[in-house]
């Protein structure tokens, strides 16, 4: 399945409570489980929070779907963007 990377811009992202945290995470989970009720596979793998911005890889059909997503949450999604390929430390190793 196609991979994304979203970029949110949320101005203070980072001094974000445990508790505020919390509560976005639910109601994304809520907004997937809908969505996958219906026939789309969403999948929230993982986000990163920095400053002013959180950074969210989704596994999704397409860039639609990701965006359909964060409009159901009320998240901004102000860039999707599909991962072509990924690399670590690893791929230094591989011949």
């Amino acid at each position: 399945m196609p991979q994304f990377l979203i970029e949110r811009q949320i101005p203070g992202a980072g001094k974000l409570s445990s508790d505020e945290l919390k509560s976005i995470s639910q109601k994304s989970c809520g907004v997937l489980r809908e969505m996958n009720r219906t026939g789309k596979d969403v999948q929230w793998v993982q986000s990163y929070v920095t400053g002013d911005k959180i950074f969210c890889v989704y596994n999704a059909p397409n860039a639609k779907a990701v965006k359909e997503h964060a409009e159901k949450g009320g998240f901004p999604a102000n860039s999707i963007m599909p991962v072509m390929r990924t690399i670590s430390p690893i791929t230094a190793e591989t011949g």
